[in-house]
């Protein structure tokens, strides 16, 4: 069968990226050797599997690598073909799906990162406005995409779900950090619940770290970048 072999994956424990690959591996029960990688300092392997963007994650199938964290959940979906799938079947659905995962990517995550990466109090001000804007959005793609069941993709986990699901434990070590919570019932009642539910099933608990973990990555990065201190 396709999915059969050797499988490994190169990441970062607190990367979303990463988590979000492990936790569809975890879905598809695919057995997998896991490689933690120093992404402020790259290793051989790191270069040489990826040496165009010299990112995790990477999944080596049979010692060929893949890069690029949505497509290899695309790639886990198709090789294990087996249930749960992650993306649906249905072609529009499976197209708004991907829309949604590219604006999770493209806006949600620069925002949030931004919080760690700004370098005065203001500009750390302006990343937590835009990080609440992109949160507010995705509270009206889950009311759209969901049609009143529990989670984005419906009855169960799905891609967006995965892709959207990955960054709670940032929002958790933000919180821990910085004192503010994107999530909030009073506000993104939809995507408050959903959290919740996310977190409960076992891909999340299996995989999820202590937001601690990612705290503590954060100073690194943040030391390292010159960012404005976390406020006493």
């Amino acid at each position: 069968m396709a999915g059969e072999g050797d499988v490994k994956l190169l990441g970062l424990l607190v990367s979303p990226f990463v988590l979000r690959v492990r936790m569809a591996l975890q879905m598809k029960g695919v057995s997998y050797e896991y490689i933690e990688e120093d992404i402020l300092d790259k290793g051989e392997l790191l270069l040489r599997y990826n040496p165009v963007h010299k990112k995790v994650p990477v999944l080596i199938h049979n010692g060929v690598p893949l890069c690029e964290s949505q497509i290899i959940i695309q790639y886990i979906d198709e090789v294990w073909a087996a249930e749960p799938s992650i993306l649906p079947a249905d072609p529009y659905e499976r197209a708004t799906a991907r829309f949604w995962a590219a604006y999770v990517d493209d806006k949600l995550f620069p925002a949030w990162l931004g919080i760690l990466k700004a370098t005065t109090e203001e500009g750390r001000a302006e990343k937590v406005q835009e990080t609440l804007a992109v949160v507010e959005q995705l509270e009206v793609a889950l009311a759209q995409c969901s049609n009143g069941k529990p989670f984005f993709a419906g009855d169960s986990v799905g891609f967006l779900d995965l892709v959207v699901g990955c960054n709670l434990l940032w929002f958790e070590a933000l919180r821990r950090m910085f004192g503010v919570t994107f999530v909030v019932a009073g506000k993104t009642p939809l995507l408050a619940s959903w959290a919740e539910r996310f977190r409960g099933t076992e891909a999340a608990r299996e995989v999820m770290p202590d937001a601690d973990q990612a705290v503590e990555f954060a100073k690194k990065l943040m030391a390292r970048l010159g960012s404005a201190p976390v406020p006493n």
